[in-house]
């Protein structure tokens, strides 16, 4: 029976994907991969695997979402395993669910394997945590852009709350996000802005809600990016002090 795969490729980094998805990826007829996928995972398929991009991130379109629903039938109708492989992980702003339910109306047997989240990792590879005891108690993942175009509703939610706020996608409504922000009374909030997160490409500027879209025009940053707003920032800024006076000192005991 034809099988559809649905793979989460991580974050970037080509090592932080799973065990599972590799040997799903060794099996693959076809591989349809997303822009946000790291090519360098395609080298685990089959050499007769079939590669075809399909774009898919903000601002990169190289297929509209009802023709990559398409090319699932269609290699489907020649191909025993297909798979989709995507950015992060399906479930968690992957229109995964658009294309599971494509597949299984043709009777196409349907297999999910969740990838490491970049509004997770992405944070935590720059050792800023989500959620700290003592400092916050939630968090938020908030897609920046919505079917319509428009900024996202939750946002606003999101910005009332003591909550920290991870943003995707969402660069081109930066300016919008930091008033809607200060408008809620979190002008003094600290935020980071994080762009190809995990790569060696990889580019942090951090600041406040007052001044993180200023600081991000001056570094050119652009999507890929994750947006982080709220005091668990300001954690990294203490460990890297830390870690200076630790050195200092071991300098100074020489």
């Amino acid at each position: 029976m034809t099988k559809l795969i649905l793979i989460g490729a991580g974050p970037g980094d080509p090592e932080l994907v799973t065990l599972k998805a590799i040997r799903k990826l060794k099996q693959a007829d076809v591989v349809l991969f997303d822009a946000l996928a790291n090519e360098e995972l395609l080298s685990y398929c089959k050499e007769d695997c079939i590669k075809q991009f399909v774009g898919k991130r903000y601002g990169c379109h190289a297929l509209s979402q009802s023709e990559i629903n398409n090319l699932i039938l269609e290699y489907s109708s020649k191909y025993q395993c297909v798979v989709r492989l995507k950015g992060g992980d399906p479930f968690i702003f992957g229109r995964a669910w658009e294309e599971i339910t494509i597949a299984q109306s043709a009777g196409i047997d349907v297999e999910v394997v969740p990838g490491i989240s970049s509004a997770l990792a992405v944070p935590a590879s720059q050792m800023i945590p989500v959620t700290a005891r003592g400092t916050n108690e939630s968090f938020w993942v908030v897609t920046g852009t919505t079917q319509s175009g428009d900024i996202s509703g939750d946002i606003k939610l999101a910005a009332q709350s003591t909550a920290t706020v991870v943003i995707l996608m969402a660069m081109s409504k930066l300016e919008k996000i930091t008033e809607l922000f200060t408008a809620c009374g979190k002008a003094e909030t600290p935020a980071a802005i994080i762009q190809n997160g995990t790569l060696p490409t990889e580019k942090i500027i951090t600041g406040k809600v007052k001044d993180i879209y200023f600081r991000a025009q001056y570094a050119g940053l652009e999507n890929p990016a994750i947006i982080i707003i709220g005091n668990v920032v300001t954690l990294r800024g203490e460990l890297a002090a830390d870690n200076h006076v630790k050195n200092l000192l071991k300098t100074l005991n020489r």
